[in-house]
């Protein structure tokens, strides 16, 4: 059987059958295709069948017989492929052959069966291409319709292709895991759909299109699945972008985002990325982690947990110090809880990811904007600090310092906003406050270094550095307190709380104990002398 589909301006106006060596196509109502046109000749073109094959003639047209733009010669047969579009005016004609179960059967010996990895990848590269052919022709426009009523419309195309492509399936079970996986990277975000879905995977990286690795409960691990080609992943790219009004291409070709449930990506293709496109997801929990959960993960304990409370709810500046991954913004979101309910809080990010709001009523947030294609319309994070400042807020809490926003940062906390906190990449305390000491001069104040050690001792309080281990656990390894200048205009820094290594358990993850140095911060003497109540115990040597 023949199934032949006809659009018009590429709307899809009829499907036919037949059951006949050859068909006729003309403007005549005498044809068995008829094309009322005056673009199409009375006899056009002609249809046969043999051998299980297609082909076309023209009947010397007046206008043209075209398949995929390619003018077919007079009287001449040329081969029909599926995923061939043949062209007679401004219609478009789509030609399949149909088995039914009883040629199926006698045929089954010589069809093609999907036996391995390689062959499901050509199978899914085959179906996927007339697929998107099908969207085109229909006009389906992915963005405009929702989720649930495209996947139905493309799957009903992509069972009718699976029923006239002629290979045998292994079962159905496969048949459905085939389609579930065509639609996904058809209209969703192809393998990445289910990893997106697995709550404990908190980081996805896919390499190149057939790599792709994640991360959970800290380490990474290799996923099977993968791309059927570079166009494919870069339609995933497009759908993420889209939404949000970005775009990457050769003039741009990277880029960072996020994502409708929060997670942040980032994005890089060729001629950058020399291998193909590149994605790195950063997942976020949907439920809040909260103070006690890290508690429970061993990042830290329950005597710095009351410690870090009293330094938040009597306005410390902080500062979040780590390596990449370590978990600074994590850190960052519990102990926005211990913010006295009522205060006016900003948050300012490069990309959202703080949910201050689980907290807090009265809070707003800032993210930064990249330049347009152009280069114009970039909004940078000095220029949202220092607008903050003007926003009449009681905090200021800042994602992460990386530039001259540092010198605003510093600024903020010496003038009335105290109870600020920021994070910054470094490994250790000492070399956080090197690296601030450099940020502040990237913003060209021309301040001598001691003048820029004294707004850094004056301004913050607390430095919390935090570690990610090779085992995956990420830790609160140092907790120290800036206490003022030595006579060598140097930085002086007193631990209070750090983590004692001691090896590792059955399980190949770090151990140890989180330590007190038996140090009490100068602030909380203070505030003793006050008459505050301060339970020094928390500063004995503890587990």
């Amino acid at each position: 059987m023949v199934i032949i589909e006809i659009f018009r301006n590429r709307n899809l106006i009829e499907t036919k059958q037949f059951d006949r060596p050859m068909i006729s196509i003309g403007r005549s109502g005498l044809n068995d295709i008829a094309l009322k046109s005056k673009s199409v000749s009375s006899q056009h073109a002609r249809l046969f069948f043999r051998d299980r094959n297609v082909f076309i003639a023209d009947l010397g047209s007046s206008n043209g017989t075209f398949i995929d733009g390619t003018k077919v010669e007079d009287s001449k047969e040329i081969s029909i492929h599926p995923d061939h579009i043949i062209t007679i005016g401004e219609f478009h004609i789509k030609v399949e052959i149909a088995f039914n179960q009883h040629t199926t059967e006698q045929s089954q010996s010589s069809a093609p069966v999907i036996q391995n990895d390689f062959n499901t990848m050509k199978i899914k590269d085959q179906i996927q291409t007339r697929l998107y052919d099908e969207i085109d022709l229909r006009k389906l426009d992915i963005n405009s319709v929702d989720d649930e009523t495209l996947r139905k419309e493309c799957r009903l195309i992509v069972e009718k292709i699976i029923d006239r492509l002629t290979i045998t399936l292994p079962d159905q079970k496969f048949k459905e895991e085939l389609i579930a996986d065509i639609l996904d990277e058809a209209i969703g975000l192809g393998p990445l759909d289910k990893l997106m879905q697995d709550n404990t995977i908190s980081e996805i990286m896919v390499a190149r299109k057939d790599k792709i690795y994640v991360e959970k409960k800290g380490k990474i691990s290799h996923y099977p699945k993968t791309f059927t080609s570079d166009e494919s992943l870069i339609g995933v790219i497009s759908r993420m972008v889209s939404p949000v009004g970005r775009r990457v291409d050769e003039s741009s070709p990277y880029v960072d985002v996020r994502l409708k449930d929060g997670s942040r990506v980032n994005i890089i293709i060729p001629p950058l990325s020399i291998d193909g496109p590149s994605i790195t997801i950063r997942k976020f929990s949907k439920q809040a982690i909260k103070i006690d959960d890290l508690i429970q993960f061993n990042t830290l304990n329950e005597n710095i947990k009351k410690f870090l409370k009293i330094c938040v709810v009597n306005k410390k500046n902080i500062i979040i110090s780590g390596g990449t991954g370590s978990g600074k913004t994590t850190t960052l979101n519990v102990l926005g809880a211990f913010i006295p309910e009522g205060e006016r809080i900003i948050t300012i990010e490069d990309t959202a990811e703080l949910k201050l709001n689980e907290y807090h009523h009265h809070i707003i947030r800032l993210e930064s904007r990249p330049p347009n294609i152009e280069g114009q319309g970039e909004v940078t994070i000095r220029q949202l600090v220092r607008n903050a400042l003007r926003m009449r807020c009681d905090r200021i809490i800042c994602g992460e310092c990386r530039g001259a926003e540092a010198f605003d940062c510093l600024q903020a906390m010496n003038t009335g906003h105290d109870g600020s906190m920021v994070t910054t990449h470094a490994n250790s305390p000492e070399e956080m406050l090197l690296r601030l000491e450099n940020m502040v001069v990237q913003a060209g104040q021309n301040l001598p270094s001691h003048a820029i050690r004294e707004q850094i001792a004056s301004a913050i309080s607390i430095i919390i550095q935090q570690n990610r281990f090779e085992c995956g656990s990420r830790k609160i390894t140092k907790i120290s307190e800036i206490t003022g200048i030595d006579d060598n205009g140097k930085i002086m820094v007193q631990d209070i709380f750090y983590f004692k290594e001691t090896g590792f358990d059955q399980n190949h993850t770090i151990s140890g104990s989180f330590m007190a140095t038996g140090r009490i911060p100068e602030f909380l003497l203070q505030l003793q002398k006050r008459g505050g109540d301060v339970n020094l115990s928390l500063f004995n040597n503890t587990h």
